[in-house]
C-alpha cells in the first residue's frame, strides 16, 4: 500500500492537455493549404446582351439592364460582359436611328425632285429662251464606244442590256411602228445622230420590253405639250436596269456650257428620250405633238411620221385626267407593241 503521507508534488504532475486556440485569421504557417472561394457562374443575360448587341441591339439593350439586375441580387459574374452589351448596343441602336433618318430624308428629297419633273421626264418649270434645236456636227467619237452601266434600282421588266461597244452609224434612219390602243404611229428612229440612244431602243423593242405597258403622262401647257411612254410601272419611275449618256444635241455643246440651260425649240413630232438628270437616260421617251421649248438636255432621237400625227393628237384632245395641265391621259393610252420595220 501506498503511504498516504507521501502526497505528490501538484508542480511535479503534466498540466492537463487543451487544445491551442486557432489564430483569428489563420496562419501563412500551418497545415494547409486552404481552399479559395469557388468562382461565382457568369450570368447567361450578360452573355446573351453582348451577342445580341451585334445581332439585334434593341434586344442588346433589354438583356443588358436584366442581366445587371440579376447580377445584383444574384452575385454573379459577368458584370463587364453586361455593360460592354449595352454599351455597343445603345451605340448601333443611335447610328441605326441616324442612318435611317438620313435615308427617309434622302428618299422624301429624291421624291420631291421626281415629282418635280414627272419622275425621269421633263420639267414643268423652264427657263427662258427661244433658240433652235442646234444644227448636228458629228462628234469624232459618236457611236464609237457606247455604254450601258446597270443602275443602282433593278429593270421593271425582265430585260437584258444591249452589248457596249461600237455602234454603227448606218443606216442613217431605222423604221418602226408603236403599236397602241389609240392607232399605229410611225416612227423614223435616227441612227446617224443618236446611234447609242437607237441601239438601245431596238434592244428593247425585240426583247418586248415595251409590250402592254402604258403611257402614263401628257401633258397640255403652252410651252410643253408631250405624250410620255416607256415605263413599265406606269409611274414615272420605272426603267431598264441600265442608263447610257446623252446624245444629240446635248453632244453640240460643251460641257458645263450655259446654253444647256437655255430653252431651245423641240419640234411637233420630235421622238426624244425623258430623263431624271444628265446621263441617265433609260427606256421612257416621249412624243411632241406641239412645238415645246425644253433644256438641250433631252436626247432626241427620231421622229413621227406624218401619218401618225392624227392618233397623237387625238389622245391629246381627250385631256389629262382631274383636268389638270399635266398627268395621266383621261383616256388610258397602251402600247400594245412596237416593232421594227
Amino acid at each position: 500500500m501506498r503511504d498516504p503521507s507521501l502526497r505528490e508534488d501538484p508542480m511535479s504532475q503534466p498540466p492537463p492537455y487543451y487544445p491551442p486556440y486557432p489564430p483569428p485569421h489563420g496562419s501563412p504557417y500551418g497545415p494547409g493549404p486552404y481552399p479559395y472561394p469557388a468562382p461565382q457562374p457568369t450570368n447567361g443575360m450578360a452573355i446573351a446582351s453582348l451577342i445580341c448587341a451585334f445581332v439585334f441591339a434593341p434586344l442588346g439593350i433589354i438583356f443588358g439592364h436584366v442581366s445587371l439586375s440579376q447580377i445584383k441580387k444574384s452575385g454573379e459574374d459577368g458584370r463587364g460582359l453586361a455593360i460592354a452589351g449595352l454599351v455597343i448596343s445603345y451605340v448601333v441602336t443611335v447610328l441605326s436611328i441616324v442612318v435611317i433618318v438620313a435615308g427617309v430624308a434622302f428618299f422624301s428629297w429624291m421624291g420631291r425632285e421626281l415629282e418635280k419633273t414627272g419622275g425621269a421626264g421633263i420639267p414643268r418649270t423652264l427657263p427662258g429662251g427661244s433658240g433652235q434645236l442646234p444644227p448636228f456636227n458629228p462628234p469624232a467619237t459618236l457611236g464609237a464606244n457606247c455604254q450601258y452601266p446597270a443602275t443602282a434600282t433593278p429593270a421593271d421588266k425582265p430585260v437584258k442590256p444591249p452589248v457596249p461597244g461600237k455602234v454603227a452609224t448606218t443606216p442613217a434612219t431605222v423604221d418602226a411602228t408603236v403599236v397602241t390602243n389609240a392607232g399605229p404611229i410611225v416612227v423614223h428612229l435616227d441612227n446617224a445622230k443618236a446611234p447609242c440612244t437607237v441601239n438601245s431602243f431596238e434592244s428593247l423593242v425585240r426583247q418586248n420590253y415595251f409590250d402592254n405597258t402604258p403611257c402614263h403622262r401628257l401633258t397640255d401647257m403652252p410651252s410643253l405639250s408631250v405624250l410620255q411612254c416607256g415605263d413599265p410601272t406606269g409611274q414615272g419611275t420605272g426603267g431598264p436596269g441600265y442608263r447610257f449618256a446623252n446624245e444629240y444635241p446635248t453632244n453640240q455643246f460643251r460641257p458645263f456650257d450655259q446654253a444647256l440651260r437655255q430653252a431651245v425649240k423641240y419640234p411637233r413630232g420630235t421622238l426624244a428620250m425623258a430623263n431624271a438628270g444628265p446621263d441617265t437616260n433609260g427606256s421612257q421617251f416621249f412624243i411632241v405633238y406641239r412645238d415645246s421649248m425644253l433644256p438641250p438636255t433631252y436626247t432626241a432621237f427620231g421622229q413621227v411620221d406624218k401619218t401618225g400625227f392624227g392618233v397623237i393628237e387625238d389622245i391629246a384632245a381627250t385631256g389629262i385626267a382631274g383636268g389638270s395641265d399635266d398627268g395621266k391621259p383621261a383616256r388610258p393610252v397602251t402600247i400594245k407593241s412596237i416593232r421594227l420595220n
